[in-house]
């Protein structure tokens, strides 16, 4: 017996839903007009639409110091603000007196109310575009400032922004909103070797992750005298043996590294091309654990760094109860990074602190001085040319020729400088430094 047939929906008597608005997202193409007959897609949209929004306000908040919003909250006492704006300063470069790193205050003039709702605008209109697993990448960037290990966030390349009268690519404008915000242009940006985008003259999409990328260091021209090295502290003094350690695996010496450095002879072995550089980790005048051979050509130099792999100086066995010594171990935190690149050494301050580098390939070869450049946090420098180095070996200089580690070294010194500005004239009274000697084979 057939069944009778079943009588039809009453018609939906619910309003129309309102136009969707600029800029959100529909929801699932509306498959009906009434909520309550969809409610499983609507549902679902709203919860994946709220979790975006999360990601993205997250990241505003978590923007480079300088903005009007944090300006205000840090003023009207918010808990927490003032510390946390000055703890972002220093990452993102903040910091007082000269040194060769442009912007290096963090904390700016105060933004006009107009420029930041255009800033926060365009941010929030770029990170709505992108995937949530891309929302989550940035934030986890942005979050552990570098210190761990993120993909890239490839966005089309010719996908400018404007901001006021000028226009930014993508990469410069999420860098100037997370790291820099005094940043103008991508030639005072350089890209980092890990990063998918490194030397790739035109792609078409590039990364925009702004931990992918360092501020570049302007040299300063006519350097101030108060940073000059006099280069007669480079020569050997008598109270430094001339024997040496038979290898990288020999423990450490007091003797005073500026003044002969003689572990460097182990570059010097016949057919030794396996690594490219050695690095000794120093305690003002004692040298700490071995030597440390490099042939990866990126080494990460810290002492506490998340999913960090390279040379850890806290596994390092001190003796040195100095509480100077102490607490500028603790300030190393993410450290440097020291690459080799076509062009020569760069160094990267991954730290929240200053670094302070001296080379002799930063300098003019016919200078009688050396410099000593401060590097701010999140700045990169070209520490060691090695062109310059090789033009350095003068055939007829024979004192230069009886050192051939002098134009082949670096000196790294961690939070404090020395010089003649400095209660430390040199860099054996810094409490912790590097030295870094080349492979001049």
């Amino acid at each position: 017996m057939p069944q009778p047939a079943s009588a039809p929906p009453p018609p939906c008597r619910c309003p129309p839903p309102p136009p969707p608005r600029l800029g959100s997202r529909p929801l699932h193409a509306r498959r009906t007009t009434c909520p309550f007959c969809s409610r499983g897609p609507l549902l679902s949209s709203r919860m994946f639409r709220t979790k975006r929004s999360v990601l993205v306000r997250r990241l505003w908040r978590s923007r480079a110091p300088g903005g009007e919003e944090e300006e205000e909250e840090a003023a009207a006492g918010e808990p927490g603000a003032a510390a946390a704006a000055e703890a972002r300063a220093h990452v993102c470069g903040g910091g007082g007196g000269r040194g060769c790193c442009p912007g290096k205050a963090g904390r700016g003039g105060r933004a006009s109310a107009g420029a930041e709702a255009e800033l926060k605008a365009l941010t929030h209109a770029v990170l709505k575009r992108l995937k949530e697993r891309q929302l989550e990448g940035l934030l986890h960037a942005v979050e552990s400032r570098g210190g761990a290990r993120t993909p890239c966030l490839l966005l089309p390349a010719k996908a400018d922004s404007r901001l006021g009268q000028h226009w930014y690519p993508l990469p410069v404008l999420l860098c100037k909103v997370f790291r820099w915000p005094d940043l103008r242009h991508c030639s005072e940006v350089k890209r980092l070797c890990c990063c998918e985008s490194y030397g790739k003259a035109h792609p078409e999409l590039v990364c925009c992750n702004p931990h992918h990328l360092s501020r570049l260091c302007e040299l300063e021209s006519p350097p101030p005298p108060y940073s000059r090295y006099p280069m007669d502290f480079l020569k050997p003094t008598a109270d430094c043996p001339d024997s040496v350690p038979s290898s990288t695996e020999t423990g450490g010496t007091n003797c005073l590294a500026p003044g002969g450095l003689s572990d460097s002879q182990v570059l010097q072995e016949p057919g030794d091309r396996s690594h490219w550089c050695v690095v000794a980790y120093w305690e003002e005048k004692t040298r700490v654990g071995r030597l440390y051979s490099v042939q990866e050509p990126s080494l990460d130099i810290f002492y506490d760094l998340p999913q960090g792999n390279g040379f850890c100086l806290g596994q390092l066995n001190s003796d040195n109860k100095s509480q100077l010594v102490q607490k500028v171990r603790s300030k190393i935190g993410y450290g440097i990074q020291l690459t080799k690149e076509v062009d020569g050494v760069w160094v990267y301050n991954r730290s929240s602190y200053p670094i302070f580098i001296k080379s002799a390939t930063l300098d003019n070869p016919d200078s009688r001085t050396l410099l000593v450049h401060k590097v701010f946090p999140g700045f990169s420098i070209k520490a060691f040319d090695y062109e310059k180095a090789y033009s350095l070996q003068r055939p007829n200089d024979h004192e230069f020729m009886q050192q051939p580690w002098t134009g082949f070294t670096v000196q790294i010194s961690f939070v404090k400088g020395w010089g003649q500005c400095y209660t430390r004239q040199f860099i054996s009274s810094c409490p912790c430094w590097l030295e870094v000697i080349f492979n001049n084979r």
